[in-house]
């Protein structure tokens, strides 16, 4: 959330291996958010972000 505004909400998809995924939709619709939240940047306020069996809270300090 931004204040009172709720930028991200139900989101749930899963890439499988060869796959490449693509955030396509208007300007302000909350990709670049999504993709923080994916690269643990930004932290949720609910819900949870796995990648594989690990679960994001913060940036891989291999990244």
């Amino acid at each position: 959330m931004f204040g009172d505004v709720v930028a991200v909400d139900r989101v749930s998809f899963e890439v499988r291996e060869r796959e490449f995924p693509i955030l396509l939709d208007s300007s302000g619709c909350s990709k670049t958010t999504t993709l923080r939240c994916i690269a643990g940047l930004e932290v949720p306020t609910s819900g949870e972000i796995y990648i594989g069996n690990r679960l994001v809270s913060a940036p891989h300090k291999g990244i």
